[in-house]
This record gives C-alpha cells, sequence and structure tokens, in this order.
C-alpha cells in the first residue's frame, strides 16, 4: 500500500511547554502532516484535514528524543479517507521506544481547480491487519455521521 507515510523529528526546546515535554499542539501539528502525505499518496489529489478523532496523550516526549509519527490509511469512502496516526517516542540514548499517542484523522479529496470534494479510488485491505482496521474504521464513522446528526438538533 502506497498510502503510508513517516516522519521523524528530534523534540527541540522550542517545541516543548515548561515541563520540557513537546507540546500537545507540536504533536497534532504533525500528526496531521503525516496523515495529510498519507491521504495525497493514496489520492493523489489535493486533501484537506476535515475531523481528527481520538487523539490522547499516553506518554510525555522530552526535549531531546525523537518524535515519529507512522500514518496509514484506514478506508476509503467516497469523497473521504480515514487515516490513523500511531506516534512514538524514542530516546536516542538508550533505544527505549514508547508508543505515545494514537489518533484517527479524516481527509477529504478535493478537485485542484474548483476545490469541491472529489471521488477517491478504492481501497482494497489484503492483510488481517489492514483488514481488521479498514472494519473498525466503518464503525467509527458511523459514530462520527451520528454525533454530527444528533448535535445538529441542539439549538
Amino acid at each position: 500500500m502506497d498510502a503510508k507515510a513517516e516522519i521523524s523529528e528530534i523534540v527541540l526546546p522550542t517545541d516543548a511547554n515548561i515541563l520540557g515535554n513537546i507540546l500537545g499542539g507540536k504533536v497534532m501539528h504533525l500528526i496531521d502532516i503525516a496523515c495529510a502525505i498519507a491521504a495525497f499518496r493514496h489520492c493523489r489529489k489535493p486533501c484537506v484535514t476535515a475531523s481528527i478523532d481520538f487523539l490522547d496523550f499516553k506518554h510525555p516526549i522530552k526535549v531531546g528524543e525523537l518524535i515519529t509519527i507512522k500514518a496509514s490509511l484506514n478506508r476509503a469512502f467516497t469523497t473521504s479517507m480515514e487515516i490513523g496516526a500511531r506516534v512514538f517516542s524514542e530516546n536516542l540514548y538508550t533505544g527505549e521506544i514508547k508508543h505515545t499517542s494514537s489518533a484517527y484523522l479524516t481527509f477529504v479529496a478535493l478537485d485542484k481547480e474548483k476545490m469541491k470534494p472529489v471521488a477517491v479510488k478504492k481501497y482494497i485491505p489484503e492483510t488481517d491487519n489492514e483488514i481488521r482496521r479498514w472494519k473498525q474504521a466503518e464503525i467509527r464513522r458511523k459514530h462520527r455521521l451520528a454525533g454530527t446528526k444528533k448535535l445538529s438538533g441542539i439549538k
């Protein structure tokens, strides 16, 4: 599958809060970039972030550690795609790697000239892991749409 991306950076003092941990907003920024690359690789069209689901922070990432985001397509719908991201920290001195965060993002593909949503190519999962993620993406989508419908009725 081409619809993957991996990016890494060393956490610098300018990326951190007063405790020496990477800022949550910086993590979100890097997740968004990695997931956008994976989405673009799948459809080969400009993509915009439509939503971010379920972002939790399990462990802090300290200044001087490496942050790595691994993003991959979970499922393609009509004009949108769910991309999953896993965030890891690596202590460069010890080699210890920790899974620090996970997130699911929805991207919409756009026609470059009209800037309107366009259909994305179909994605057929092959491995057991891809099939599991593909099925779970449909469940998350149903929850997102149901939540949006409920909220739109609130005045």
